[in-house]
């Protein structure tokens, strides 16, 4: 994917706070993202490689919110061939 050239706000404090809302925004995407691929079946392996990520980070990070949302996560037990 090529470099995509992005304005900098001239104010450090405008161009941070562009930063901060971005990354917000990123975990947002991600959290909507990875709820849909675990309510689809996808296993942590599968959802740790399109993130490019490890399995344990991707746990991690999302295990304890999905299972307060009511998402059934698979066990390895549970892998379907």
């Amino acid at each position: 994917m090529p470099a995509v050239e992005s304005p900098v706000p001239q104010d450090p404090a405008d161009a941070l706070a562009a930063v901060a809302a971005l990354r917000r925004l990123a975990d947002q995407l991600e959290d909507a993202a990875v709820e849909q691929a675990m309510r689809a079946g996808w296993g942590w392996p599968q959802v740790a490689e399109a993130l490019g990520v490890t399995r344990q980070a991707v746990h991690k990070k999302h295990a304890k919110r999905l299972i307060a949302a009511g998402v059934e996560l698979r066990r390895r037990s549970d892998v379907r061939n």
